[in-house]
């Protein structure tokens, strides 16, 4: 089991860059961070999903 912005779901075996894809999240504008810290985009296709882990994934959105 894995908590994503507050809400338990399944634990799968794949990278950050993957489960983005899965959750259909667009890339852009977002950044992720797993049990608190920050996940840098250039290491999302090789930072795991381990069961237990807390995501949290935050969109940028533009405003005035």
């Amino acid at each position: 089991m894995i908590r994503v912005n507050g809400e338990d779901q399944t634990f799968v075996s794949e990278s950050v860059e993957e489960m983005l894809q899965r959750l259909s999240i667009e890339s852009r504008g977002v950044a992720v961070a797993i049990d608190g810290e920050v996940v840098r985009r250039s290491e999302w296709s090789q930072t795991r999903i381990e069961d237990g882990n807390a995501i949290e994934i935050v969109t940028a959105v533009a405003g005035g």
